[in-house]
C-alpha cells in the first residue's frame, strides 16, 4: 500500500525505533505520507481547472461534469491535506473561487448541484441550479477549517462559512424535524420528510453551533442524535438505508421502497449509506458523540464478521453482492481506525488500492478523504 521508495523509508524508521524500543512514531509518520500521497495521485487525476479548480466526476466519458458533493470534498481534502504538512493553500483557493463562481446567485451562497460542460464552459441549467445539502455541508465545513488553519485576513473564510451556515439552516434544514433535507428543491412537506441517513452529520452540527454560536445548530445536532439512535435500533445489525422517512419533532421513521428516492438500494446499504461510517466517526472525532458512537460500534461488530466487505447490504445483513468497491470499504477503514479496531482496520485496509483509481471518481474521492481524517 505504499511506494518502493516509502518502503525504504519506512524500514529505516522501523529499525530506528527498534533501537530505542519504540516505533509508534515512525509509523504514524509513514501513514501520514500514504494519505498526502494518495490526495495528490488524486488531484492529478481528478481535478480540473487552473484559478478555478473543481472535481471531475463524469470518469472521462462523456462532458465534463461537477457536482457540489465533489467540490465538497475537494474543498475538505485539500485542507485536511495541509493539517499534515501539504502545501495546498492555493488550492484550496481555486477550489473556492470555483465555489463562488457556481453559487445559486450573489445572494444566495448554496451550491447549484451540478455544472455541466457546454461550448468550453462549465455551466448549470434548470433542476442543476437547485442546491444539495451533502456538497454544502462539506463546503460549510472546510471553510471553516481553512479559516483555523490559515485565517480570514486574505480571503474571508469565517464570513463566507457563516453567510453558507445561515442559508443552509434556512433553505435547507426541515424546520419540523429539524434535520437536513436533501437540496433547496424540498418544499413540500412530503419532500422536506426525505432524509438521505449519511446527512447525519453530529460532528458537523456541533461545530456549527460552537463556530456560529447559533442554539439551532445544537437542535440540528440534538434531533441528528434522536435520528441515529432509531435507527440504529431498528435491525440486529444496526446499517442505515440509503434514504428514510422522517416525520414529527419526535423523528417518526417510514421505511422507504426501491426507487421511491433514486435507485434499487434505497433501503439497502449502497452508494449513500456506505459513507454513514465514515460520518459517525467524524461525529465522535470532532465532538466525541456519543450516540454516534455507540451506533458505529454496532454497525462494525457486523462488519467484523465479515471475510471481506462486499458492495450493498440488506438492512439484515444480507450481502447483495460478492464484489468489492472502494467507496465501502474507505469509510469502514476510517471509522475502524478511529474506534481503534485494529483487526477491522487492517483487514480493510489490505482491500484498499495501494494507488488511487482512475475512471472511479466516487470511490477515489472516498479513499483519499476519508485517509486524511
Amino acid at each position: 500500500m505504499i511506494s518502493k521508495f516509502e518502503k525504504i523509508a519506512l524500514g529505516m524508521c522501523l529499525g530506528i525505533g527498534l533501537v530505542f524500543g519504540s516505533v509508534s512514531q515512525p509509523t504514524a509518520h509513514a501513514k501520514t505520507t500514504q494519505a498526502v500521497t494518495w490526495y495528490n495521485q488524486w488531484q492529478k487525476d481528478y481535478v480540473g481547472g487552473k484559478t478555478q479548480k473543481y472535481v471531475r466526476n463524469n470518469n472521462g466519458s462523456g462532458a465534463t461534469t461537477v457536482v457540489s458533493e465533489g467540490q465538497g470534498y475537494g474543498m475538505l481534502a485539500s485542507v485536511l491535506a495541509a493539517k499534515k504538512g501539504a502545501n495546498t493553500h492555493t488550492t484550496f483557493n481555486a477550489f473556492y473561487r470555483y465555489y463562488r463562481a457556481h453559487r445559486i446567485s450573489s445572494q444566495d451562497p448554496l451550491m447549484c448541484w451540478q455544472q455541466t460542460m457546454r461550448s468550453g464552459h462549465l455551466t448549470s441549467t434548470g433542476s442543476q441550479r437547485n442546491s444539495a445539502t451533502d456538497g454544502d455541508l462539506d463546503i460549510a465545513y472546510a471553510l471553516i477549517l481553512a479559516d483555523k488553519q490559515w485565517g480570514s485576513k486574505t480571503v474571508n473564510y469565517k464570513a463566507a462559512a457563516k453567510n453558507l451556515l445561515t442559508v443552509i439552516k434556512k433553505d435547507e434544514i426541515n424546520t419540523t424535524t429539524y434535520l437536513p433535507k436533501e437540496g433547496n428543491w424540498a418544499t413540500s412537506s412530503y419532500d422536506a420528510s426525505k432524509l438521505r441517513t449519511s446527512d447525519l452529520m453530529v460532528g458537523y452540527f456541533k461545530t456549527f453551533a460552537t463556530y456560529t454560536k447559533d442554539s439551532t445548530w445544537t437542535k440540528v445536532a440534538t434531533h441528528s442524535q434522536t435520528a441515529i439512535k432509531k435507527l440504529s435500533a431498528r435491525h440486529s445489525t444496526g446499517l442505515f438505508p440509503d434514504f428514510i422517512f422522517a416525520k414529527g419533532s419526535s423523528i417518526s421513521l417510514t421505511a422507504a421502497k426501491a426507487y421511491q428516492f433514486e435507485s434499487a438500494t434505497d433501503d439497502q446499504v449502497g452508494y449513500n449509506a456506505c459513507r454513514v461510517p465514515w460520518r459517525l466517526a467524524q461525529g465522535y472525532l470532532l465532538a466525541k458523540d456519543s450516540a454516534s458512537k455507540a451506533a458505529l460500534k454496532k454497525q462494525l461488530t457486523f462488519y467484523n464478521k465479515k471475510t471481506k466487505i462486499t458492495v450493498v447490504y440488506t438492512l439484515t445483513g444480507k450481502a447483495v453482492n460478492n464484489y468489492e468497491n472502494t467507496a465501502f470499504t474507505a469509510p469502514i477503514n476510517m471509522a475502524a481506525r478511529t474506534l481503534k479496531d485494529t483487526s477491522l482496520a487492517n483487514k480493510t485496509k489490505k482491500q484498499l488500492p495501494t494507488t488511487i483509481e482512475k475512471r472511479n471518481y466516487y470511490s477515489a474521492t472516498l479513499q483519499v478523504v476519508t485517509a486524511l481524517e
